[in-house]
């Protein structure tokens, strides 16, 4: 697994990730645990750490246009008929580890929401699930999978603003649309 603190260019992406919280006057309390690549070893390592846990994907259309999805780790999803529910063209599949690296800085394993800070060419729409705005804390990887950084839902949404997109926010619970 790639430790992204070893790559200057991370070091200074997740310096620049900080100084943006604090220009928010957005607190991101951060803890440690291990290295991890899936939702169920996250589970296993983090204890009684407070708040909502995520699981976060990015997939792209047919016309290559990419989407970051977040929802609650609990949460499965129709591939099949997502992008009814988020305006793709065609039926939405994995994006490729490259893609991660390049539009998010992240590698995989370390998605989230949080990449979009990297994001400076604005390729990617953040897809955030409506059931995530009820959290009291949301929990996201600040660019590497050894920490998680908690986040008020409006200080995402904050985040993702000053990142120059407004998130679409998506109610997993309603029906699809035809």
């Amino acid at each position: 697994m790639t430790d992204t603190l070893l790559d200057p260019c991370a070091a200074e992406s997740r310096a620049r990730l900080f100084d943006r919280f604090a220009n928010l006057a957005i607190a991101a309390p951060t803890v440690s645990y291990p290295a991890h690549k899936t939702v169920e070893e996250g589970k296993a390592l983090r204890g009684q750490m407070a708040g909502t846990f995520t699981k976060n994907l990015l997939l792209k259309d047919k016309k290559s246009r990419h989407f970051l999805l977040s929802i609650h780790e609990d949460r499965t999803i129709d591939l099949k008929t997502l992008h009814k529910r988020v305006g793709a063209k065609g039926q939405l599949g994995f994006a490729s580890g490259e893609k991660v690296e390049l539009y998010l800085g992240v590698v995989p394993g370390a998605l989230t929401p949080l990449g979009l800070i990297n994001d400076i060419e604005g390729v990617v729409t953040a897809v955030i699930d409506a059931s995530l705005l009820n959290a009291d804390q949301l929990n996201f990887h600040p660019l590497i999978n050894t920490e998680s950084t908690g986040l008020r839902p409006d200080d995402l949404l904050t985040f993702i603003r000053s990142c120059g997109r407004e998130p679409m926010i998506v109610d997993f619970d309603e029906p699809v649309p035809d």
